[in-house]
């Protein structure tokens, strides 16, 4: 049975070397440029180098993200990035982009390519479509849940990769545009600013329904109680979420899940609770099974706290002349970060403490001890420990003494006259090595642990023997130096096939593309019968209508328009607006919604080869990137693209399988969050989503501008009365 990949988070050096060290079988991690997670330390082209030759020596692969968007202006810089990437010989790279996708796999086809969970992949059409384009993995939306995974994992032969713990998000993958489209940084970009981890009322009409205020912050996720099950389907590679989070966070996370993968196929039985609570320490947000799971509610979301909560480890007593005593149910030391928490909410570092109003380094468990709060706290009031030094230097010394080994199994065969002989086998690989002639002893032949110690000694390589079978003839004489000769020879040897590259292979990219240019014109997108029946007699080339107005119009311009996130296809003959990959599997004349995150010229040919006949622009372009777009695609293709743009809108800044209509139970009306600033953002249900708006509209007037550069359909959405006029 092929055992399951266990994917470790990297961020920077130290980080590297911490998963390495807890057991990771890879990791992933990203360049300064083009990952979606542009505030980690990341690596320079030498640091990456460096990353990919330490990893492999350990037998750990280097997959590497380049799963931001790519603007045209970008797409040279991206290309040669892909090149440089593959010259170093990285495992994989993992992609968003699909444009990009498709450009990358048919120029540099020994390059292997992991879909990013940003690629919004849910569903089995979806999973279906990148097998058959060629792709070696995808990574599952964290919305998908295990049933569908089943499912997927039954009728594809992809590789499947999904999240098992750390951070989620509030939006489906791929699907937000809340940081993009408020604050002007893109979480399709790598620079999301979490507003879901802001505070904000919910308000259902006039009525203020929250208590608490971080109601789009979600706890973090941890599947420890359900690994069994998740590698009962034969997943490929469980991944860690946490390139921001610290080096010790990294090891602890990934040595209990090491842990408890281990035990699975050892058919043991573990207790995993001390190495939990550490972990708790060290970071947690609280913890949920999340959508895979099928958790809601209480269960998913932390309302109280968006960073980290720690763990409790007692209670005030009393507070006296600016100290407060503290009954400890767990041990706090000296320079520890605790939280107190009642009334108000104080964290700081235990700078001193006294116990008998003696100062002390530690206080144990049970132990009465006072500390200086500047700030008055209150009876009962929990504290929390937030950092734990003697934790973090346990780590520091399990990181620092490098005891993670390579494995060998060896043979050695001495024989009389003959060539002394190494056979090594490693990562299912074996080499041969040969040494100088064995002769026949005259005063002091050599033994078999004589043999065997010389070539043990391995020293601080990574390697070490796990078994090693000595072969020999009787009365023999081998010289140490040979042994040793033969041992550097064996380690050379493995290191430079650790790092064994594929051959740069770079094809011509072809695509087929057809022109079937539209005229110029309008689409409108409405809701109700009484939106239809006011714009229905005006000049327009599409009309998009939901299922059940669909079915209830009589149209020859009505399009069926489909939902961001589809569980289940049913493939229907047809024109439908598609709002996600894996439409493309059931509707052959589609147009393609803002949602498939479209910003270059690779992306909207890619689409157009796939059948689609028109393609939605993203809300994330401005109109100089929408000019270089059509550009690109005109030098290149030597024909004009099909392209439509919205431009009247009150855009859908987040779609959510976290429902907070649920969550108050409220009716789906006049609903809305309001932020900080006041501003007040609509709440809506569909299809039992929750799906959040901008707080403003979207409206461009000069029409005539976007038909000049050379889009022909413009799209209105219609709001209110005032967009009947257009």
């Amino acid at each position: 049975m092929k055992k399951t990949e266990l994917l470790a988070p990297v961020g920077s050096k130290e980080s590297l070397i911490a998963a390495i060290e807890a057991g990771c079988d890879a990791v992933y991690l990203g360049g300064i440029f083009f990952g979606a997670r542009k505030f980690a330390s990341n690596f320079n082209e030498t640091e990456m180098k460096e990353a990919v030759l330490y990893a492999h020596q350990y037998g750990v692969k280097v997959y590497v993200t380049a799963n931001t968007l790519i603007y045209e202006n970008e797409i040279e810089e991206f290309l040669k990035y892909m090149e440089f990437l593959q010259k170093i010989n990285v495992d994989a790279v993992i992609m968003q982009d699909i444009g990009m996708m498709d450009k990358v796999r048919k120029t540099y086809p020994n390059l292997s390519i992991h879909a990013s969970t940003q690629m919004h992949i849910h569903n089995l059409e979806g999973a279906k479509l990148l097998e058959k384009l060629g792709l070696e993995r995808t990574v599952l939306a964290r919305e998908t849940d295990i049933e569908t995974i089943k499912k997927i994992r039954e009728n594809t032969n992809i590789q499947l990769e999904i999240f098992v713990h750390g951070a989620l998000c509030m939006c489906y993958s791929g699907q937000c545009l809340m940081s993009s489209l408020i604050g002007g940084r893109s979480g399709n970009r790598g620079t999301c600013t979490q507003c879901c981890r802001l505070p904000y009322d919910f308000y259902s009409g006039n009525h203020k329904v929250n208590k608490d205020s971080y109601l789009l912050s979600t706890k973090d996720l941890n599947t420890l109680s359900h690994l069994n099950e998740l590698l009962d389907l034969n997943i490929d590679s469980l991944k860690i979420e946490g390139r921001m989070k610290s080096p010790e966070y990294v090891y602890q996370v990934v040595h209990i899940y090491r842990m408890a993968i281990d035990a699975y196929y050892e058919k043991k039985k573990i207790d995993l609770t001390e190495e939990v609570r550490k972990l708790q320490v060290i970071f947690n947000r609280k913890f949920t099974k999340g959508f895979l799971f099928h958790e809601e509610n209480n269960q998913f979301i932390n309302p109280y706290r968006p960073n980290h909560m720690g763990v409790e480890i007692g209670k005030v007593i009393s507070y006296q002349n600016g100290f407060a005593t503290i009954l400890l149910s767990e041990s706090l030391n000296r320079l520890d970060g605790i939280r107190i928490v009642g009334k108000e909410d104080i964290g700081f570092t235990v700078l001193k403490m006294f116990f008998h109003k003696k100062e002390v380094q530690k206080g144990k468990k049970g132990d009465t001890i006072s500390i200086k709060v500047d700030q008055r706290v209150g009876i009962g009031d929990i504290v929390l420990k937030t950092k734990d030094v003697e934790l973090i230097e346990e780590i520091h010394e399990k990181i620092k003494q490098r005891n993670r080994k390579v494995k060998l199994i060896g043979k050695l065969i001495a024989k009389k006259n003959e060539p002394l002989k190494l056979i090594v086998d490693w990562n299912q690989q074996k080499i041969e090595i040969e040494g100088d002639l064995v002769e026949e002893s005259v005063n002091y032949p050599t033994t078999e642990q004589d043999l065997s110690h010389s070539l043990s000694k391995l020293g601080n390589t990574v390697f070490t023997f796990e078994k090693l079978f000595i072969e020999k003839d009787e009365n023999i004489f081998v010289r140490v130096f040979s042994v040793n000769e033969m041992r550097r020879k064996m380690v050379d040897q493995l290191l430079e096939m650790s790092n064994l590259s594929k051959p740069l292979l770079k094809k011509e990219y072809k695509i087929t593309l057809r022109e079937e240019i539209e005229e110029s014109g309008f689409s409108v997108l409405v809701t109700s019968q009484k939106d239809y029946e006011a714009v229905k007699n005006k000049k327009i080339k599409s009309i998009y209508l939901n299922k059940d107005l669909y079915y209830s119009i009589e149209d020859d311009r009505k399009v069926l328009k489909l939902g961001r996130v589809i569980s289940n296809y049913n493939t229907l003959h047809l024109d439908a607006l598609i709002g996600e990959l894996g439409g493309l599997e059931s509707y052959s004349n589609c147009i393609t919604d803002f949602s498939l995150n479209v910003v270059n010229s690779y992306s909207v040919a890619f689409l157009q080869s796939m059948g689609a006949r028109r393609i939605t622009l993203s809300y994330e372009l401005n109109d100089n990137q929408i000019e270089d777009l059509i550009n690109g695609y005109k030098n290149r293709y030597h024909i004009k693209p099909n392209l439509e743009w919205i431009v009247s809108s009150v855009p859908e800044v987040m779609i959510s399988k976290f429902n907070l209509l649920k969550y108050f139970d409220v009716k789906n009306e006049n609903n809305y969050l309001k932020d900080g600033h006041g501003n007040k953002f609509p709440v809506k249900q569909e299809d039992d989503k929750m799906i959040i708006q901008h707080y403003k509209k979207i409206k461009l007037l000069d029409y005539q501008k976007y038909f000049d550069m050379g889009i022909q359909t413009l799209r209105i959405q219609i709001e209110d009365k005032e967009d009947y006029s257009f």
